[in-house]
């Protein structure tokens, strides 16, 4: 038998709206907390755990990026001569995204989304290697490069198997005695929140799976060390969608091109905006300024919240649309979907979760950047 280990499992999308009411985990890890998330998506948060560091710091922020010198994807201009009918369908997306993600070596997560086809070769895509692995920042080290430097033994998730796969994984490296540290991501609850809301019965039927999941656990490692220590979290929380906002086609009322007078990314809550003529800037900030669903965020307020960039390499203007509102269509799909993250981090849903089994979780540890640190402390 072994002396410790270090369990920590990632729900994602598990928000403290989503659970505070809820007995999840109630007996199993019953000290919890309420911490603020980063302002971003899951490409934005998970970094922000793994490293400890802020947006600002990692530069994992937003997946495209307008950067025409060094797109991977000139080779898929081709496409955009095929019918909207084809490549606007996800399965279509689905199997090219897998195609592309081989041929470019991507270890990252890779989706090609809903970008243009006609406009695909004008962007990077940010997130070419994977924050789970040693080495897999954009910049700066992760929790992986430091239990590689301490030679400590981890089991780790593979987001290319299922959930299931994962944990009878984690389940057998238990058995074996071989680990000493443990990261679980199980992203499930985030694909089933976009579909069905925050207020849907379903949620209910998936935690309970996740609890009967973590018990497994809990009674495998409990056979095989002496000290278990779990540690449960979430990155972000997830906001029901009433509203729906068209603004590309407020954009292109403009008449302004959107290869040579611009370029924009439309994420799901926020609009990323590059100059590239003289006048294009004015135009559309006066525009944005008339759509009463988002504000343009002021620089001060981004670096108040760690996403400001000093080279704009993530845009140069961000319009950011108020909780509850979709951009849809948008550069991430066509068509509604019912819940989303990604709003301001203050904002009322996007407050993440902590659980622990065990009482002296520091004060200090506020905000999701902040278990970076109770890693560290349980590797010490």
């Amino acid at each position: 038998m072994k002396n410790t280990l270090n369990l920590f499992i990632m729900v994602d999308a598990c928000g403290w709206k989503i659970i505070k009411d809820r007995p999840f985990l109630k007996h199993l890890a019953p000290h919890r907390r309420q911490l603020e998330s980063v302002f971003g998506y899951s490409s934005t948060c998970v970094p922000s755990i793994l490293s400890g560091r802020w947006p600002d710091e990692h530069r994992n922020w937003c997946y495209f990026v307008y950067d025409p010198k060094n797109s991977p994807f000139r080779k898929l201009k081709w496409l955009r001569w095929l019918p909207k009918t084809i490549t606007s369908r996800r399965r279509f997306r689905t199997l090219l995204t897998r195609l592309v993600k081989k041929q470019f070596g991507f270890e990252g997560y890779f989706d090609l989304y809903n970008i243009p086809f006609e406009h695909i070769h004008l962007y990077d895509f940010t997130e070419k290697k994977s924050p789970l692995q040693p080495n897999g920042m954009n910049r700066g080290s992760n929790i992986f490069d430091t239990l590689e430097e301490k030679e400590i033994s981890y089991f780790v998730t593979d987001p290319q198997q299922s959930e299931e796969h994962n944990l009878k994984q984690l389940l057998k490296d238990l058995g074996s005695e071989k680990i000493e540290f443990a990261f679980q991501y199980w992203a499930g609850l985030d694909g089933l929140l976009h579909n069905v809301g925050n207020d849907s019965p379903e949620i209910d039927t998936k935690l309970a799976l996740y609890e009967e999941w973590i018990a497994q656990v809990m009674v495998k490692a409990k056979k095989h060390y002496r000290d278990v220590r779990l540690t449960v979290f979430s990155d972000h929380g997830m906001a029901n969608c009433d509203r729906h906002l068209n603004l590309k086609k407020q954009i292109d009322a403009l008449g302004l091109d959107a290869c040579k007078d611009y370029a924009v990314v439309y994420d799901s809550t926020m609009a990323r905006f590059w100059f590239l003529r003289p006048g294009a800037r004015e135009k559309i900030s006066a525009r944005l300024r008339t759509v009463e669903q988002g504000r343009i965020l002021a620089d001060d307020e981004l670096k108040r919240y760690r996403a400001y960039f000093h080279d704009h390499y993530f845009g140069e203007l961000i319009f950011l649309v108020e909780e509850g509102t979709l951009i849809v269509p948008s550069h991430m799909g066509e068509r509604p979907i019912r819940a989303m993250h990604g709003y301001h981090p203050t904002d009322g849903q996007s407050d993440a979760t902590l659980f622990s089994s065990h009482d002296d979780v520091p004060e200090e540890v506020t905000h999701i950047p902040h278990i970076h640190q109770l890693m560290l402390r349980a590797i010490a």
